[in-house]
């Protein structure tokens, strides 16, 4: 049986104009053992002033792992998003950022197809993506940093294009990150793809969507930052019985929309991640 760990990705810290620090310190006051920072290549100011959780590569990694350590918590993830079909973009960033998580220990950094070029065809895209892939994987693979596809946009919005992506190379570096809130925004049943596809996740983004933003939204975007786990549509009692039955550990990584949905999420999961592990 896998065992399942509660984490908090940083975006929570949007909507409180909370800085890195304040993030870090609020997960670890809540509970949670595992955090998903966001970081970024260059500077800003924002970030710099203490208006926003993320944290610039330039910044020495050992700064990150010491934050994380010195509270107790572990990093499951970086947030690396990147396009994957814009090469130029996203190539070196996804490196640096591969590098960046071998130093911080974190076991993976998170991509997902993110906007696509006006001008090319799919079939253009998908090799755009594979190139990408290829090179990051190349830097991923002797570190054994994982590379975790999320399901967030048009290329990774049903299980059939979510499947064509991981096979677009032969890498153990390529791994799974299902959010079940972008996954049923896209109209896919979220419950249904995770058993189908377990094996191959390593970490999920515990995203819930309140009722009325379901019904207001769904078919229409493929991502936002979720409600409280347990106040939405996805059934998580479902969810986490089909982490545990896996063969290997899996980060239940929350992403809500503020303070207040962090710590009911954490009473929630916490509650239903212990009553089923224990049975």
């Amino acid at each position: 049986m896998g065992q399942i760990k509660l984490g908090l990705n940083l975006e929570f810290a949007r909507f409180e104009n909370g800085s890195f620090d304040w993030a870090m310190d609020q997960a670890a006051a809540i509970g949670y053992k595992y955090v998903e920072p966001m970081v970024y290549w260059g500077r800003e100011l924002l970030s710099t002033a203490g208006y926003f959780h993320t944290r610039s590569m330039l910044d020495d990694p050992l700064i990150m792992r010491d934050a994380a350590e010195s509270r107790g918590l572990s990093i499951s993830s970086l947030s690396s998003h990147a396009p994957l079909a814009k090469p130029d973009v996203s190539v070196d960033y996804l490196k640096q950022s591969i590098r960046y998580a071998a130093e911080v220990g974190s076991p993976m950094i998170m991509v997902d197809d993110g906007p696509l070029p006006t001008w090319t065809t799919e079939a253009e895209n998908y090799s755009l993506m594979r190139y990408t892939l290829q090179e990051a994987a190349k830097v991923a693979e002797p570190r054994g940093i994982k590379i975790a596809i999320e399901t967030h946009g048009e290329y990774t919005a049903t299980p059939e294009r979510l499947e064509k992506i991981m096979t677009l190379i032969d890498s153990p570096a390529l791994t799974i990150n299902l959010d079940t809130g972008n996954s049923y925004l896209s109209e896919n049943d979220p419950h249904e793809w995770l058993e189908q596809i377990v094996g191959g996740v390593t970490h999920l983004h515990a995203k819930d969507i309140g009722i009325e933003d379901a019904k207001r939204l769904r078919g229409k975007v493929r991502g936002m930052l979720g409600c409280a786990c347990g106040d939405g549509v996805i059934d998580w009692e479902r969810i986490v019985k089909t982490l545990h039955d896996a063969d290997h550990d899996v980060v239940l990584s929350v992403e809500c929309g503020g303070l207040d949905a962090a710590k009911k999420s954490y009473t929630y999961l916490t509650d239903l991640i212990t009553r089923i592990q224990g049975s």
